[in-house]
């Protein structure tokens, strides 16, 4: 795969972390995360604009499962989330399990010293850092 920006989004109702990464060195880093106007409802303005100043060559959405690999009501928003982000951009969309990956996040943060007075917000974009390293890693060089 060529050098390339990757945007990677950990969907939520509420809160919509993102990450960015790059294909040619396979890292990826937190960004921002994004509040939804209501449970639910993506604040499409703001991910447009992340798409503007990133211009990603592709886009990965987590695609939550339970454990048992079933999949759920929030299996089914995040991938609407992704046909409809496809949809809107035109650009490639890749699912990627995101199985454990907000356990993962909070595990890495509670190894650092605490940068931001919301947890959460901070938690939705390392989980879609975690998610974002995964694909990289799944699909680099």
């Amino acid at each position: 795969m060529a050098a390339a920006t990757v945007l990677a989004f950990d969907f939520g109702l509420r809160r919509i972390g993102v990450a960015v990464g790059e294909t040619v060195t396979g890292s990826a880093r937190p960004l921002t995360t994004l509040q939804c106007r209501q449970p639910g409802q993506v604040d499409w303005d703001a991910v447009a604009a992340l798409i503007e100043e990133w211009k990603p060559a592709a886009l990965v959405v987590g695609r939550p499962s339970r454990t048992d690999g079933t999949v759920s009501e929030m299996t089914a928003a995040a991938e609407r989330f992704a046909r409809r982000v496809q949809g809107r951009y035109g650009l490639p969309v890749h699912l990627m399990e995101e199985l454990l990956s907000s356990r993962e996040a909070e595990q890495r943060l509670a190894r650092r010293p605490a940068r931001t007075r919301d947890r959460k917000a901070a938690i939705d974009m390392m989980a879609a850092t975690v998610i974002l390293e995964t694909w990289l890693q799944d699909n680099g060089p």
